[in-house]
């Protein structure tokens, strides 16, 4: 919730000000580097320094070195180094300095200049490192700690580490705290008394302090299970914090994505709350200045502190994600949690330095920042109000402002280093971000070392448009370069939100109190009850029953043709505007439905919570796209000459019957539904059995919408006695298909048979699966790679056509890609649908869950079964199972299994890598895994796929962004979602007229 700023609260009060300013130019005095002449030419010769000055004039050669400096760990060889410095900043729009060009100058990687090269790279990055990570050792980071103790200076100590992506990482994680703690309380005893750091008004203070972030401690850590997070997290920090007490530590919690910050405050209050706890004030919190509602958490903070009667530590920094907040919000089209403008988080910071200093008998402050005006700000309060040493504190970044870290020493101020500490690796994406801060436009640190005027440089940051009063921020429209029809797009749920969750848990128990009710089709516009009916039930609890529905026979059947024959006439003369405009209203209905659309979901197609509004969010996107793409194919072609008149336009085919799957069941019947709609067609929608509860609720919102009678008619049946009727019926111009290979190919041969009386061949649009796969290679963020593979293999337990069945692993990396991905596997939380917890949850009846497990069973006569967890007794659960070594001409890597099963097969080289993905009769989805842009272009061209998605998972396709679809026997028709998928419901007319009468004509331009 963002707060709303008073006038007051948004200016620095004149006191405050003028001594902000004394006291910053005095600083800025201190910090003026002076440096001797022999170290600024041994600077001219320093490749660390001089990356860094060509990465701040040349924003191309920024990117790409950034990139190549991302990637860098994870490259063995020499050669590898080479190849990959030629890769990155041999790009056209990359201009390089005379240098870095002479550096390039070699033909082969494995060359003695190539190895130069390399080795130059290798040293410059190693060197960078160096300057922002205190130690790759426990003996490299205590020199540190020394050399800062000297300088009187403390430090704070961080393990590096950005992902925790495995219960064995987390407990790791955990241990490793437990020993670090030890070991450097061990040694400190032995360090001489600073005074300045070590005591303050007259109490001791812990030498040893330890910074460690709340997420790496379960790595199932869900914004959507709060509670269920909170009970893992929340039993290994009592450990943590009880070994620091034993040992005399103090422990500070960092702040991280804003998607975790409402659960992480929420979790440290609770537990700040414990008894065992709640007198304990070496204790710290994390605040980030660039968040809207950062200040309200302050607010929020002191309160509760009040309450508490014990202060706790504030940390007040701006923020290390800025562009990764925003890039996050623009693609789901949520607000944008961070402020706009660099000097509007500025503005924000001093505010909530003001507050946190005038409570600073209630949470101390310590003020992080690498801005002097910023700290300046901060000590002008602290001396105005008389704030006791104990109380405040001030931070800088290890290997950042160096400079001001010792000024502010020298004042006699207590000055803490925040000190990462780890190897390369983990520590990269660490690294990345200080580079960028340091090279970023906006940094003060960058225009300090620029000729900018100190009048500016020391100016009070002003609040700038758009951030200012503090309102409800609309989402920013993403940019996009593209000549595609462009929507409005639908934003997924935000569940980090704890409205939204509350919602998402309403509409359950409503929608829970709703089970067990009857649906009947709908013919002409009217509730026709059946003699047969089915029971739909719950896959997590099959003894609950969802629903039960209608099922037509063979008479309705004809009676729905009858009423579509007779809908047609009227709807396909409706102009394109009025039916898009009835696709719209269904849009903003499925919107105000979506909590409610989610837990039928929940409930009849055993989806977890998050699986499910995504789908939603894609119905809408369906309607609101295909109303457009309506509009811009309606107007009528124009190709005049001289004494001719030529028109192309469309026209509807008639009657479409619209097979849906049970995967999907609101999305795909919406998508394939309203697109023969908007196009003019009427439609009869049969439903998969399993899932038509859902079905019946899409058409109560078609029909809410608008559609008039008999042009949609919902017609829940038997595949085998009403589908297959309807599939041959003469009157059926069209069909649209998603589902099994068998079933598919069935439906095309039977539409080929011209029946008796039909005038037209029957157009068939068929999705039909695939063997998909993802490819990492040995330059892959293994991190990245892992989850990615976790998450399109086993999200919805693989029963995604777009699922990752296989990932092919080039063999330098394979064997330390699957011990991290059994291990990511073995953390996923398998349960109910309707567990918020839950990341796997149930298939979809016990007919599937027969196949899948006959299948596990084969499989372990091909290949090596590394994992099958267990799963829940009652309901149609299969738990995750992974097999390694798998031969790519096995069953396990050519038929379909639909379920959670992924095979890993091992690859010599990235060109067989390609080779085996394409092997086989599938082309639906693929993925790939590497930072080798060779290898990114030469998949791009060769990899044999409708969909590749590069560095991220393989499901989760978005309308108009990523058309969905496959080739080979995957499918036939055109892309879902795509600028040509409206087409197939149409036929193309041209009208030609001779406008000549007796040799006149009028022709423009002629008068």
């Amino acid at each position: 919730m963002t707060v709303n700023p008073s006038r007051s609260e948004l200016t620095t009060p004149p006191l405050y000000e003028e001594k902000t300013q004394a006291i910053a130019r005095e600083l800025l005095a201190q910090t003026a580097e002076k440096r001797s002449l022999l170290a600024k030419i041994q600077d001219q010769f320093r490749w660390d320094d001089k990356l860094l000055n060509w990465t701040m004039d040349n924003p191309s050669l920024r990117v790409q070195l950034f990139r190549l400096i991302d990637c860098l760990p994870s490259l063995t060889t020499k050669a590898e180094m080479a190849r990959h410095l030629q890769e990155y900043l041999s790009v056209p729009d990359v201009e390089l300095p005379e240098a870095l060009k002479r550096l390039l100058n070699f033909t082969a990687s494995d060359s003695i200049p190539g190895q130069v090269a390399a080795t130059t790279l290798s040293t410059s990055v190693a060197t960078l490192a160096q300057k922002y990570i205190a130690g790759e050792t426990l003996k490299q980071v205590l020199k540190t700690i020394n050399r800062l103790r000297k300088q009187s200076m403390t430090f704070a100590i961080d393990v590096l580490g950005e992902a925790v992506i495995t219960e064995k990482e987390a407990q790791s994680y955990l241990d490793q705290y437990l020993a670090l703690m030890g070991q450097l309380t061990e040694v400190s005893r032995r360090w001489s008394s600073v005074p300045q750091i070590d005591a303050a008004d007259g109490d001791d203070l812990a030498k040893v302090q330890v910074t460690l972030k709340l997420t790496a401690f379960y790595s199932q850590f869900d914004p959507l299970d709060v509670e269920g997070s909170q009970t893992t997290v929340c039993d290994r920090i009592r450990i943590l914090l009880r070994r620091a007490q034993e040992v005399g530590a103090d422990v500070h919690f960092d702040m991280e994505q804003y998607r975790y910050k409402d659960a992480t405050l929420a979790t440290l209050k609770s537990l700040l709350m414990e008894e065992e706890f709640c007198d304990r004030n070496n204790i710290g919190i994390t605040l980030q200045a660039y968040l809207r509602d950062s200040y309200g958490d302050l607010k929020d903070l002191i309160e509760w502190a009040k309450q508490r009667g014990k202060p706790i530590t504030v940390r007040l920094i701006k923020g290390a994600y800025w562009d990764q907040e925003t890039i996050i919000a623009r693609q789901n089209h949520w607000p944008t949690p961070v402020y706009n403008h660099k000097s509007s988080t500025d503005a924000n910071f001093e505010r909530m330095t003001q507050l946190l200093l005038e409570n600073h008998e209630h949470l101390y402050a310590a003020i992080g920042s690498h801005n002097v005006r910023s700290q300046a700000h901060a000590i002008s309060i602290a001396q105005t109000l008389n704030i006791p040493q104990r109380h405040i504190e001030f931070q800088v970044l290890y290997g950042m402002a160096d400079n001001l870290a010792a000024a502010l020493a020298k004042q006699g101020h207590r000055v803490r280093v925040y000190c990462p500490y780890g190897a390369l690796i983990p520590g990269m994406a660490y690294l990345i971000r200080r580079l960028l801060e340091n090279t970023a436009n906006s940094s003060f640190l960058r225009q300090s070392l620029t000729e900018t005027p100190i009048e500016e440089l020391l100016a009070a940051p002003q609040w700038r448009e758009g951030d200012q009063d503090g309102s409800e921020v609309e989402p920013t429209p993403m940019p996009v370069t593209t000549t595609a029809t462009q929507i409005d797009p639908s934003a997924d749920t935000n569940f980090a939100i704890a409205t939204h969750r509350t919602q998402a848990e309403s509409a359950l128990t409503a929608v829970k109190q709703q089970l067990g009710q009857q649906y009947w089709p709908l013919i002409d516009g009217e509730r026709v009850q059946t003699e047969k009916k089915v029971q739909s039930v719950n896959p997590s609890n099959p003894t609950e029953i969802v629903g039960t529905v209608g099922q037509i026979n063979i008479a309705q059947a004809e009676d729905a043709i009858a009423a579509a024959k007779a809908a047609f006439q009227t709807w396909k003369r409706t102009s394109a505007k009025e039916r898009a405009d009835i696709l719209r209203r269904a849009a903003n209905l499925l919107e105000a439905r979506r909590h409610e659309l989610n837990a039928w979901m929940v409930f009849e197609a055993g989806k977890p919570l998050q699986q499910a509004d995504v789908e939603v969010s894609e119905a809408v996107d369906f309607c609101r796209y295909y109303a457009a793409e309506m509009e811009r194919l309606d107007p009528k072609i124009i190709y005049d000459v001289a004494g001719e008149s030529d028109r192309y336009f469309y026209r509807p085919k008639g009657i479409v019957l619209v097979i849906s799957p049970w995967n999907f069941p609101l999305a795909i019947p919406t998508g394939m539904t309203v697109a023969a709609l908007v196009t003019g067609n009427c439609v009869l929608l049969k439903p998969a059995a399993v899932t038509s509860v859902i079905a019946a609720k899409l058409s109560e919102i078609l029909v809410e919408a608008g559609i008039p009678k008999g042009v949609f008619q919902y017609v829940p049946g038997s595949g085998s006695t009403v589908g297959a009727h309807l599939v041959k019926h003469p009157a059926v111009q069209m069909i649209v298909f998603t589902g099994s290979q068998e079933v598919g190919c069935e439906i095309y041969a039977n539409a080929a048979v011209l029946q008796p009386g039909q005038r037209h061949l029957k157009r068939v649009v068929a999705e039909m699966g695939g063997k998909n796969a993802i490819i990492v290679d040995e330059s892959a963020d293994l991190d990245q790679a892992v989850q990615g593979v976790v998450y399109s293999a086993f999200g919805y337990s693989g029963q995604k056509c777009s699922a990752c069945s296989r990932v092919v692993v080039l063999a330098s990396v394979y064997d330390a890609f699957v011990a991290r991905l059994v291990e990511a596997t073995k953390s996923l939380n398998v349960g109910i649908a309707a567990d918020p917890g839950t990341k796997v949850g149930p298939v979809i009846d016990e007919a599937a869950q027969q196949r899948i497990r006959e299948t596990i069973d084969k499989g372990k006569t091909e290949a090596n079964l590394a994992l099958q967890l267990p799963a829940p007794e009652t309901g149609y659960f299969v738990g995750p199972v992974i097999f390694t070594e798998v031969d790519p001409h096995s069953s396990l890597a050519q038929e379909e299994i639909f379920g959670p099963v992924l095979s890993v097969i091992k690859a010599q080289s990235f060109e067989e890598g390609v080779a085996i993905a394409n092997n086989t009769n599938f082309a639906l989805t693929g993925g790939l895994y590497s930072r080798t842009p060779s290898h990114i272009e030469q998949a791009k061209t060769e990899f044999e796929v409708g969909n590749l998605y590069i560095n991220r998972s393989i499901t989760g396709a978005i309308v108009a962004r990523q058309p969905f679809g496959g080739y080979k026997l995957s499918g036939v028709g055109s892309k879902a979602g795509g600028p040509d998928y409206l087409l197939q419901f149409l036929d193309p007319r041209t009208v030609t007229e001779n406008i000549q009468r007796q040799g006149f004509a009028p022709i423009e331009g002629i008068e």
